[in-house]
Protein backbone atom coordinates (compact mmCIF):
# COMPACT_ATOMS: atom_id res chain seq x y z
CA UNK A 1 0.00 0.00 0.00
CA UNK A 2 1.32 3.48 -0.74
CA UNK A 3 0.57 7.03 0.28
CA UNK A 4 -0.45 9.34 -2.52
CA UNK A 5 0.72 12.92 -2.33
CA UNK A 6 -1.92 14.96 -0.48
CA UNK A 7 -3.69 17.39 -2.75
CA UNK A 8 -3.83 21.13 -2.31
CA UNK A 9 -7.52 21.22 -1.41
CA UNK A 10 -8.02 22.42 2.15
CA UNK A 11 -4.30 22.82 2.83
CA UNK A 12 -3.58 25.19 5.71
CA UNK A 13 -0.41 27.05 6.59
CA UNK A 14 0.99 28.12 9.93
CA UNK A 15 0.40 31.82 10.44
CA UNK A 16 3.30 33.88 11.85
CA UNK A 17 1.48 34.55 15.12
CA UNK A 18 1.20 30.81 15.74
CA UNK A 19 4.84 30.12 14.95
CA UNK A 20 7.26 31.12 17.72
CA UNK A 21 10.61 31.82 16.08
CA UNK A 22 13.71 31.64 18.32
CA UNK A 23 15.42 34.86 19.35
CA UNK A 24 18.85 33.30 19.80
CA UNK A 25 19.78 33.71 16.13
CA UNK A 26 21.22 36.91 14.68
CA UNK A 27 19.08 38.52 11.95
CA UNK A 28 21.77 37.94 9.34
CA UNK A 29 21.99 34.25 10.22
CA UNK A 30 18.21 33.92 10.06
CA UNK A 31 18.17 35.58 6.64
CA UNK A 32 20.89 33.28 5.34
CA UNK A 33 18.85 30.29 6.46
CA UNK A 34 16.29 31.15 3.78
CA UNK A 35 12.52 31.14 3.69
CA UNK A 36 10.59 28.18 5.08
CA UNK A 37 6.97 27.52 4.18
CA UNK A 38 4.92 25.15 6.33
CA UNK A 39 1.64 23.58 5.27
CA UNK A 40 -0.44 20.91 6.97
CA UNK A 41 -3.60 18.89 6.67
CA UNK A 42 -6.75 20.74 7.84
CA UNK A 43 -7.49 18.13 10.52
CA UNK A 44 -4.06 18.08 12.18
CA UNK A 45 -4.90 20.44 15.04
CA UNK A 46 -8.13 18.60 15.91
CA UNK A 47 -6.30 15.27 15.61
CA UNK A 48 -3.77 16.40 18.23
CA UNK A 49 -6.55 17.72 20.47
CA UNK A 50 -8.66 14.58 20.17
CA UNK A 51 -5.67 12.38 21.03
CA UNK A 52 -4.49 14.80 23.77
CA UNK A 53 -0.94 14.93 22.42
CA UNK A 54 1.71 17.23 21.03
CA UNK A 55 4.67 16.31 18.81
CA UNK A 56 8.38 17.04 19.11
CA UNK A 57 10.78 16.54 16.21
CA UNK A 58 14.27 17.58 15.14
CA UNK A 59 16.25 18.83 12.17
CA UNK A 60 20.01 18.49 12.39
CA UNK A 61 20.24 20.41 9.12
CA UNK A 62 18.77 23.59 10.61
CA UNK A 63 19.76 22.82 14.21
CA UNK A 64 16.22 23.01 15.56
CA UNK A 65 13.93 21.27 18.00
CA UNK A 66 10.34 21.79 16.85
CA UNK A 67 7.25 21.42 19.04
CA UNK A 68 3.80 21.17 17.46
CA UNK A 69 0.68 21.58 19.58
CA UNK A 70 -2.80 23.05 19.41
CA UNK A 71 -4.11 26.31 20.85
CA UNK A 72 -7.39 27.00 22.59
CA UNK A 73 -8.45 28.83 19.43
CA UNK A 74 -8.31 25.54 17.53
CA UNK A 75 -5.29 26.58 15.48
CA UNK A 76 -2.08 24.62 15.12
CA UNK A 77 0.77 26.07 17.19
CA UNK A 78 4.46 25.64 16.43
CA UNK A 79 7.53 26.50 18.46
CA UNK A 80 11.18 26.07 17.56
CA UNK A 81 14.42 26.39 19.52
CA UNK A 82 18.02 26.35 18.36
CA UNK A 83 20.13 23.32 19.26
CA UNK A 84 23.18 22.62 17.04
CA UNK A 85 22.70 19.42 15.02
CA UNK A 86 19.54 18.43 16.92
CA UNK A 87 19.02 14.69 16.43
CA UNK A 88 17.67 12.02 18.78
CA UNK A 89 14.71 13.14 20.90
CA UNK A 90 12.51 11.39 23.43
CA UNK A 91 10.17 12.77 26.06
CA UNK A 92 6.88 12.94 27.90
CA UNK A 93 4.77 15.52 29.70
CA UNK A 94 7.43 16.24 32.30
CA UNK A 95 10.74 15.96 30.46
CA UNK A 96 12.46 15.97 27.06
CA UNK A 97 15.89 14.52 26.24
CA UNK A 98 17.75 15.70 23.15
CA UNK A 99 21.01 14.73 21.49
CA UNK A 100 22.94 17.56 19.83
CA UNK A 101 26.28 18.07 18.13
CA UNK A 102 28.28 17.86 21.36
CA UNK A 103 25.79 17.40 24.21
CA UNK A 104 22.88 15.49 25.67
CA UNK A 105 20.29 17.96 26.90
CA UNK A 106 17.70 17.29 29.59
CA UNK A 107 14.77 19.71 29.58
CA UNK A 108 12.32 19.91 32.47
CA UNK A 109 8.77 21.22 32.36
CA UNK A 110 8.72 23.92 35.02
CA UNK A 111 4.94 24.50 35.11
CA UNK A 112 2.75 22.85 37.70
CA UNK A 113 -0.78 21.48 37.15
CA UNK A 114 -3.12 24.24 35.99
CA UNK A 115 -0.31 26.73 35.37
CA UNK A 116 0.26 28.36 32.00
CA UNK A 117 2.88 30.60 30.43
CA UNK A 118 1.69 33.67 28.50
CA UNK A 119 -1.82 32.30 29.17
CA UNK A 120 -1.46 29.80 26.32
CA UNK A 121 1.39 27.34 26.95
CA UNK A 122 0.68 24.44 29.31
CA UNK A 123 4.29 23.17 29.27
CA UNK A 124 7.57 25.07 29.30
CA UNK A 125 10.56 22.78 28.77
CA UNK A 126 13.72 24.43 30.11
CA UNK A 127 17.21 22.93 29.62
CA UNK A 128 18.41 22.09 33.12
CA UNK A 129 21.28 19.73 32.38
CA UNK A 130 23.61 19.78 29.37
CA UNK A 131 26.19 17.01 29.48
CA UNK A 132 29.05 17.31 27.04
CA UNK A 133 30.02 14.27 24.98
CA UNK A 134 31.91 15.95 22.18
CA UNK A 135 31.10 15.20 18.56
CA UNK A 136 30.32 11.48 18.67
CA UNK A 137 27.40 11.73 16.22
CA UNK A 138 24.64 11.00 18.72
CA UNK A 139 21.66 9.43 16.97
CA UNK A 140 18.82 8.00 19.07
CA UNK A 141 18.34 8.18 22.86
CA UNK A 142 16.64 5.82 25.32
CA UNK A 143 15.87 6.11 29.04
CA UNK A 144 16.54 2.95 31.04
CA UNK A 145 14.44 1.66 33.93
CA UNK A 146 17.18 2.82 36.32
CA UNK A 147 16.82 6.36 34.98
CA UNK A 148 20.13 6.36 33.13
CA UNK A 149 20.41 7.60 29.57
CA UNK A 150 21.60 5.26 26.84
CA UNK A 151 22.39 6.61 23.38
CA UNK A 152 23.56 5.47 19.98
CA UNK A 153 27.14 6.60 19.45
CA UNK A 154 27.34 6.33 15.68
CA UNK A 155 30.89 7.61 15.28
CA UNK A 156 32.22 4.91 17.68
CA UNK A 157 29.80 2.12 16.59
CA UNK A 158 28.39 1.43 20.06
CA UNK A 159 25.72 2.08 22.66
CA UNK A 160 26.85 4.35 25.47
CA UNK A 161 25.91 5.94 28.73
CA UNK A 162 27.03 9.46 29.66
CA UNK A 163 30.12 9.60 31.88
CA UNK A 164 30.79 12.05 34.70
CA UNK A 165 34.47 12.23 33.81
CA UNK A 166 34.79 11.26 30.16
CA UNK A 167 33.01 11.79 26.86
CA UNK A 168 31.04 8.56 27.17
CA UNK A 169 30.99 5.06 28.66
CA UNK A 170 30.53 2.22 26.12
CA UNK A 171 28.01 -0.40 27.27
CA UNK A 172 27.55 -2.51 24.11
CA UNK A 173 28.88 -2.94 20.59
CA UNK A 174 28.07 -5.36 17.77
CA UNK A 175 30.19 -8.49 17.85
CA UNK A 176 31.58 -7.78 14.39
CA UNK A 177 33.03 -4.43 15.54
CA UNK A 178 36.54 -5.20 16.76
CA UNK A 179 37.32 -2.04 18.75
CA UNK A 180 35.94 1.24 20.04
CA UNK A 181 37.49 3.79 17.67
CA UNK A 182 36.28 6.99 16.03
CA UNK A 183 35.41 5.35 12.72
CA UNK A 184 31.80 5.15 11.60
CA UNK A 185 32.14 1.57 10.36
CA UNK A 186 28.61 0.12 10.38
CA UNK A 187 26.55 3.30 10.84
CA UNK A 188 24.78 2.14 13.98
CA UNK A 189 21.82 4.54 14.09
CA UNK A 190 18.58 3.31 15.72
CA UNK A 191 17.57 2.05 19.17
CA UNK A 192 14.44 0.27 20.42
CA UNK A 193 13.85 0.16 24.17
CA UNK A 194 11.81 -2.69 25.70
CA UNK A 195 10.84 -2.70 29.39
CA UNK A 196 13.35 0.02 30.16
CA UNK A 197 16.32 -1.70 28.52
CA UNK A 198 18.04 -1.35 25.13
CA UNK A 199 16.79 -4.30 23.11
CA UNK A 200 17.15 -3.76 19.33
CA UNK A 201 19.43 -1.63 17.18
CA UNK A 202 19.67 -0.87 13.47
CA UNK A 203 22.82 -0.52 11.40
CA UNK A 204 23.50 0.20 7.73
CA UNK A 205 25.97 -2.68 7.28
CA UNK A 206 28.07 -5.32 9.01
CA UNK A 207 31.26 -3.47 8.06
CA UNK A 208 34.30 -3.38 10.36
CA UNK A 209 36.27 -0.77 8.40
CA UNK A 210 35.97 3.02 8.45
CA UNK A 211 32.95 4.19 6.44
CA UNK A 212 32.55 0.69 5.02
CA UNK A 213 28.79 0.92 5.37
CA UNK A 214 28.61 3.47 2.54
CA UNK A 215 29.28 0.72 -0.02
CA UNK A 216 26.35 -1.37 1.28
CA UNK A 217 23.58 1.21 1.58
CA UNK A 218 21.29 -0.64 -0.80
CA UNK A 219 21.20 -4.08 0.85
CA UNK A 220 23.61 -4.24 3.78
CA UNK A 221 21.24 -3.13 6.55
CA UNK A 222 20.56 -5.25 9.62
CA UNK A 223 18.67 -5.39 12.90
CA UNK A 224 20.51 -6.76 15.96
CA UNK A 225 19.22 -8.10 19.27
CA UNK A 226 21.30 -6.33 21.91
CA UNK A 227 20.81 -8.98 24.61
CA UNK A 228 21.71 -12.03 22.50
CA UNK A 229 23.85 -10.29 19.83
CA UNK A 230 21.80 -12.22 17.25
CA UNK A 231 21.27 -10.63 13.86
CA UNK A 232 17.49 -10.72 13.41
CA UNK A 233 17.30 -9.40 9.86
CA UNK A 234 19.68 -8.68 6.99
CA UNK A 235 19.42 -7.38 3.44
CA UNK A 236 17.70 -4.17 4.48
CA UNK A 237 18.37 -0.78 2.88
CA UNK A 238 19.53 1.87 5.37
CA UNK A 239 17.19 0.77 8.19
CA UNK A 240 16.40 3.32 10.91
CA UNK A 241 14.31 3.75 14.05
CA UNK A 242 13.44 0.23 15.28
CA UNK A 243 10.50 0.41 17.69
CA UNK A 244 8.72 -2.31 19.66
CA UNK A 245 5.00 -1.54 19.67
CA UNK A 246 1.92 -3.73 20.05
CA UNK A 247 4.07 -6.89 20.15
CA UNK A 248 5.73 -6.08 16.84
CA UNK A 249 9.23 -4.92 16.00
CA UNK A 250 8.67 -2.02 13.63
CA UNK A 251 11.31 -0.22 11.59
CA UNK A 252 11.89 2.15 8.70
CA UNK A 253 13.53 0.61 5.65
CA UNK A 254 14.72 4.05 4.64
CA UNK A 255 16.38 3.12 1.35
CA UNK A 256 13.02 1.97 -0.01
CA UNK A 257 10.90 4.57 1.80
CA UNK A 258 8.88 1.96 3.69
CA UNK A 259 7.49 1.50 7.19
CA UNK A 260 6.96 -2.11 8.20
CA UNK A 261 7.72 -4.79 10.76
CA UNK A 262 9.80 -7.93 11.09
CA UNK A 263 7.95 -11.22 10.78
CA UNK A 264 9.33 -13.28 13.71
CA UNK A 265 8.74 -16.57 11.86
CA UNK A 266 11.13 -15.97 8.96
CA UNK A 267 12.72 -12.63 10.00
CA UNK A 268 11.35 -11.05 6.86
CA UNK A 269 10.63 -7.34 6.56
CA UNK A 270 6.90 -6.86 5.93
CA UNK A 271 6.24 -3.39 4.45
CA UNK A 272 3.05 -1.61 5.47
CA UNK A 273 3.24 1.66 3.57
CA UNK A 274 5.50 3.61 1.21
CA UNK A 275 6.39 7.23 1.92
CA UNK A 276 7.77 9.74 -0.60
CA UNK A 277 11.03 10.51 1.17
CA UNK A 278 13.99 9.20 3.14
CA UNK A 279 12.73 8.08 6.55
CA UNK A 280 14.60 8.62 9.82
CA UNK A 281 12.17 9.13 12.73
CA UNK A 282 9.36 6.92 14.04
CA UNK A 283 7.00 7.13 17.00
CA UNK A 284 3.68 5.53 17.92
CA UNK A 285 0.56 6.60 19.76
CA UNK A 286 -2.36 4.20 19.96
CA UNK A 287 -3.09 3.06 16.39
CA UNK A 288 -1.03 5.72 14.65
CA UNK A 289 2.57 5.82 13.46
CA UNK A 290 4.35 9.18 13.19
CA UNK A 291 7.12 9.29 10.55
CA UNK A 292 9.58 12.00 9.50
CA UNK A 293 10.50 12.33 5.82
CA UNK A 294 13.50 14.05 4.22
CA UNK A 295 14.46 15.14 0.74
CA UNK A 296 17.71 13.92 -0.87
CA UNK A 297 20.86 15.91 -0.22
CA UNK A 298 22.07 16.00 -3.82
CA UNK A 299 18.84 15.96 -5.74
CA UNK A 300 18.38 12.20 -5.81
CA UNK A 301 18.94 9.13 -3.64
CA UNK A 302 22.02 7.67 -5.30
CA UNK A 303 22.15 3.88 -5.24
CA UNK A 304 18.86 3.45 -3.38
CA UNK A 305 15.64 1.85 -4.61
CA UNK A 306 13.81 4.92 -3.33
CA UNK A 307 14.90 6.86 -6.41
CA UNK A 308 13.20 4.42 -8.78
CA UNK A 309 10.12 4.07 -6.60
CA UNK A 310 9.55 7.82 -6.59
CA UNK A 311 9.78 7.90 -10.38
CA UNK A 312 7.48 4.89 -10.66
CA UNK A 313 4.86 6.61 -8.52
CA UNK A 314 5.41 9.97 -10.27
CA UNK A 315 6.12 11.58 -6.92
CA UNK A 316 8.63 14.06 -5.56
CA UNK A 317 10.45 13.67 -2.26
CA UNK A 318 9.01 15.28 0.86
CA UNK A 319 10.38 16.99 3.92
CA UNK A 320 7.84 16.75 6.70
CA UNK A 321 5.75 14.47 8.89
CA UNK A 322 3.14 11.94 7.90
CA UNK A 323 0.84 10.19 10.37
CA UNK A 324 -0.64 6.87 9.27
CA UNK A 325 -2.83 4.16 10.73
CA UNK A 326 -0.64 1.24 11.75
CA UNK A 327 -3.48 -1.17 11.05
CA UNK A 328 -4.33 0.01 7.53
CA UNK A 329 -1.41 2.17 6.41
CA UNK A 330 -3.81 4.94 5.39
CA UNK A 331 -2.68 8.53 5.71
CA UNK A 332 -4.39 10.34 8.58
CA UNK A 333 -2.61 13.70 8.88
CA UNK A 334 0.50 15.44 7.60
CA UNK A 335 2.75 18.47 7.90
CA UNK A 336 5.11 19.60 5.14
CA UNK A 337 8.13 21.92 4.88
CA UNK A 338 9.17 23.70 1.71
CA UNK A 339 12.14 25.97 1.17
CA UNK A 340 15.37 26.09 3.15
CA UNK A 341 14.66 23.05 5.32
CA UNK A 342 14.94 19.68 3.55
CA UNK A 343 15.89 17.15 6.24
CA UNK A 344 14.36 16.01 9.54
CA UNK A 345 15.58 13.37 11.96
CA UNK A 346 13.76 12.06 15.03
CA UNK A 347 10.22 12.45 16.37
CA UNK A 348 8.47 11.85 19.69
CA UNK A 349 4.89 12.05 20.94
CA UNK A 350 4.18 14.05 24.12
CA UNK A 351 1.00 12.60 25.73
CA UNK A 352 -1.17 14.93 27.77
CA UNK A 353 0.49 18.04 26.31
CA UNK A 354 -1.51 20.72 24.51
CA UNK A 355 0.63 23.71 23.55
CA UNK A 356 4.28 23.30 24.62
CA UNK A 357 7.18 25.69 24.33
CA UNK A 358 10.89 25.31 25.02
CA UNK A 359 13.69 27.78 25.65
CA UNK A 360 16.95 27.35 23.78
CA UNK A 361 20.07 27.45 26.00
CA UNK A 362 21.35 30.60 24.28
CA UNK A 363 18.02 32.37 23.83
CA UNK A 364 17.24 35.82 25.12
CA UNK A 365 14.24 34.50 27.07
CA UNK A 366 16.18 32.00 29.18
CA UNK A 367 18.28 34.70 30.83
CA UNK A 368 15.30 36.14 32.68
CA UNK A 369 13.00 33.12 32.88
CA UNK A 370 13.66 32.18 36.52
CA UNK A 371 11.77 29.63 38.60
CA UNK A 372 12.24 28.62 42.23
CA UNK A 373 11.73 25.14 43.61
CA UNK A 374 9.40 25.10 46.64
CA UNK A 375 11.32 25.16 49.90
CA UNK A 376 10.59 24.82 53.62
CA UNK A 377 12.43 28.02 54.50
Amino acid sequence: MSNDKPGADGVETIAPENRNVPTDVAPTAAAEAGKIDISFSPGLSSFLKTNDISIGFTSYQTGRLYLIGHGSDGKLAMHEAVYPQAMGVTGDASRIYLGTLTQIVRMENVLGPGQTANQVHDKVYVPRNLQTTGNVDIHEIGIQDNGKIVFVNTRFNCLCEPSLTHSFKPVWKPEFISEIVAEDRCHLNGLAMVDGKPKYVSAAARSNVANGWRDRRDDGGLIIDVESNAILAEGLSMPHSPRFHDDRLWLLNSGTGELGWLDPADRRFVPLVFFPGFLRGLAFHNDHAFVTLSKPRKGHFEGLALDGLLKEKDSTAWCGIQIVSQSTGKLAQWLRFEGAITELFDICVLPGVQNPITLGPNSVEIRDFLTIEPSAI
